[in-house]
């Protein structure tokens, strides 16, 4: 019982963070790359919540009911990164992927296909995911740091005008939810898009 009400509230997370990153976008125009086919934020290993996870499963699932084959490709390839993060750091494999510079950063994101430069379970993507690109600023920042702005975007832009495009992304319901996931599951600390997808299989 308790997904189903996470999942109503989570939709009302990705709404809140979805209108800022179109306002953040509509700034920005040209100066932003993000695009289908550019997934160099797809490389290499990031945190991701408890949330996030839920999240991921439940548009994994949904992905397999409307695409079996796809979602049998997202499943495989979240299997082999497993695999190969425990082959590497068989002792608390999460904790030195996020810890250790440089550790499983030639790695895809298991939910990109790498043929099309597409993520399979965009819709159901974590706020990180959502949030990098554009400039934005997350509540927990001081007013002038700039969250998450790619070294591909704002090319020639200068500091003024990446501030001009900034927006705030209120994540403080994402907060709350995590905060009632840990009452109900205890510890549920971050944890990767492959072992969160490995757990689904």
């Amino acid at each position: 019982m308790l997904q189903p009400l996470v999942l109503q509230r989570d939709q009302g997370l990705v709404q809140i963070v979805d209108a800022a990153l179109a306002e953040a976008q509509q700034r920005s125009g040209s100066w932003l790359a993000c695009r289908r086919g550019c997934y160099q934020c797809c490389i290499g290993p990031f945190p991701i919540t408890a949330l996030d996870a839920v999240r991921l499963r439940a548009g994994f699932a949904e992905l397999a009911v409307r695409d079996p084959l796809r979602a049998s490709r997202v499943r495989e390839r979240a299997q082999a990164s497993v695999a190969r993060f425990l082959s590497a750091f068989p002792e608390d494999p999460i904790a030195h992927l996020l810890e250790i510079e440089d550790a499983g950063d030639e790695e895809l994101c298991p939910a990109l296909d790498p043929q099309s430069g597409a993520c399979d379970l965009y819709t159901a993507r974590p706020i990180t995911c959502r949030t990098f690109g554009p400039a934005v600023r997350l509540p927990s920042t001081p007013d002038e740091h700039i969250v998450g702005v790619c070294e591909l975007c704002y090319v020639g832009a200068s500091d003024e005008q990446i501030a001009a495009c900034r927006v705030e992304v209120d994540t403080r319901l994402e907060s709350e939810i995590l905060r009632d996931l840990e009452k109900s599951l205890g510890s549920c600390g971050d944890t990767l898009v492959a072992f969160a997808l490995a757990e689904a299989s």
